[in-house]
């Protein structure tokens, strides 16, 4: 899949730099030319002999490299390539590409590039919870950065949390997505998927009836048409598609920034089950149970968050895609709910406890836009995930420039 292709890849200087081995490995099997750059740091972790016998290419490493500068320069080295990888992205590696320093090869390559460039961050979770950090991310993400994890799991140093690098079939198949010819190459999308839980107190929650098997099957569907896919979920029990970046929620207000963080963006489809109401003042302990009494709950609405990203004023995804889950009156009602909102169009289905459909495998929507209402037959959540990949890859026409 990817022969005759380029790729810059970039080693940063953390334990999670042995995984490079194997995805230098992997990227060769598929095809690939790899040419290695490796941090001072990287070369505390894995040799740069290792990394260029795998890679059949020499490792470069030097900014002032005479050798290098006469036959290629850093700035054409930073040209060539199809793809820039940063496997692993350190937190300084992301801080210096966010503030454009370009004190070593690597930052001046990436500063230097006009190439697509990825990501696969790893640190502490402290690191990366760290609000500059966090800023980081959201500068290189706005610049066009595709960010590959971090997954959560055990650290070197003992922790256990967000940062653990993603595996090297994970950024593989990223790769491949981004070098793709799909339909909806260039193209991000952000998918909101699950329920959301909002908390009473430290053992009880409000929830919606999904699944969020909808939600992964849109997708992974967008992913295979090669849409660089940010996949916002609550705690769903389906599993979470490869290939995405997950970010993992509880509640909407956690859900509302984490979409607002992931803009912008091409389309936006929301499939998530998002509560209506939360507890205006959730307990901090347990609710104890007494004889006689029974507690009384005062709710507030949660964000709109398919409105509001609907009608943003600037920065709004170019299409805006809603699902009105319904037990009656089934088109009206999400009619009513696509002019109310704002978006571009609403998938409507008749989620009545005899449809089998909140919490099963089948679905059958009705997608309403200007155009009016046009009834799917009932299939399939993957086959109607499809279909409404391919009806999103045809409303964005061609691939996004890069």
């Amino acid at each position: 899949m990817l022969s005759g292709k380029r790729i810059l890849l970039i080693i940063g200087g953390g334990i999670a730099a042995y995984k490079a081995l194997e995805l230098i490995r992997r990227l060769r099997e598929r095809g690939a030319a790899v040419t290695p750059v490796m941090t001072a740091a990287a070369e505390q972790f894995v040799t740069p002999l290792s990394v260029g016998a795998l890679a059949g290419e020499k490792v470069h490493g030097a900014l002032f490299d005479l050798t290098s500068e006469a036959e290629m320069g850093h700035i054409q080295l930073s040209r060539v390539a199809d793809l820039v990888l940063v496997v692993p992205a350190t937190a300084d590696l992301m801080a210096k590409m966010a503030q454009g320093l370009a004190g070593d090869l690597a930052s001046t390559l990436l500063l230097a590039t006009d190439t697509p460039v990825m990501i696969a961050p790893a640190m502490n979770v402290r690191m990366w919870q760290h609000p500059a950090t966090q800023r980081n991310l959201g500068l290189l993400r706005g610049d066009g950065v595709t960010v590959v994890g971090p997954d959560d799991g055990d650290m070197a140093c003992g922790e256990f949390g967000p940062g653990r690098m993603s595996e090297p079939h994970e950024i593989l198949a990223a790769v491949e997505r981004a070098l793709a010819d799909g339909p909806l190459r260039g193209r991000r999308v952000v998918v909101t998927s699950g329920p959301t839980h909002e908390p009473i107190d430290p053992v009880r929650y409000i929830a919606n009836r999904s699944s969020g098997a909808q939600g992964t099957a849109i997708a992974s569907a967008l992913r295979d048409l090669g849409a660089e896919v940010v996949f916002v979920t609550g705690p769903a029990d389906a599993a979470r598609p490869a290939g995405v970046e997950v970010i993992e929620v509880e509640s909407a207000v956690e859900m509302r920034a984490a979409v607002l963080g992931a803009l912008p963006a091409d389309a936006a489809v929301f499939a998530a089950a998002v509560a209506d109401w939360r507890v205006a003042t959730a307990s901090d302990s347990k609710i104890k149970k007494q004889a006689g009494r029974l507690p009384v709950l005062e709710f507030t609405e949660n964000p709109d968050i398919l409105a509001e990203v609907s009608q943003l004023p600037e920065g709004r995804p170019g299409l805006v895609v809603g699902f009105a889950a319904e037990t009656d009156d089934v088109v009206a009602h999400a009619t009513a709910k696509r002019l109310r909102k704002g978006c571009d169009w609403i998938l409507a289905n008749d989620v009545s406890p005899a449809t089998g459909i909140m919490g099963g495998s089948e679905n059958a929507v009705v997608l309403i836009s200007d155009d009016g209402s046009e009834a799917w037959p009932r299939m399939g959540k993957r086959a109607v995930a499809e279909r409404l990949a391919q009806r999103i890859a045809a409303a964005l026409g061609a691939p996004a420039a890069e």
